[in-house]
């Protein structure tokens, strides 16, 4: 009794999970806290859903403390087009670093340049 190969799920781009990247908003040190209270209530309440918002103070005595809140949301169609565009996937990559490894390389050339 032979066994037949079991199909693998095809996945299309439609059906793909969505990417998500982390996206930065600083708030400088020099703000009043009314404004800074009414900032933040404005940023919570248009942060994307499962955001997982952080809020950390970054900055130095030299070059001035601020606010970073950080945040995850999906990528905008325009990112996802620029990501397509330059996604070389898997075998793209893998003939890349077949036709380097075929480059032929003289160290004595390189260095009396």
């Amino acid at each position: 009794m032979g066994l037949s190969p079991v199909p693998q799920p095809q996945i299309s781009e439609e059906s793909s999970v969505p990417r998500r990247v982390k996206d930065f908003i600083d708030i400088s040190e020099y703000t009043s806290l009314d404004d800074l209270i009414r900032y933040l209530e404005t940023i919570r309440d248009n942060l994307p859903p499962e955001h997982q918002a952080e809020m950390k103070i970054r900055g130095d005595e030299v070059f001035g403390r601020r606010l970073t809140i950080t945040y995850f949301r999906e990528q905008t169609s325009d990112e996802v087009e620029l990501e397509n565009k330059y996604d070389l996937g898997d075998d793209g990559i893998e003939e890349l670093r077949r036709q380097l490894d075929d480059v032929s390389f003289n160290q004595g050339e390189a260095k009396s340049r």
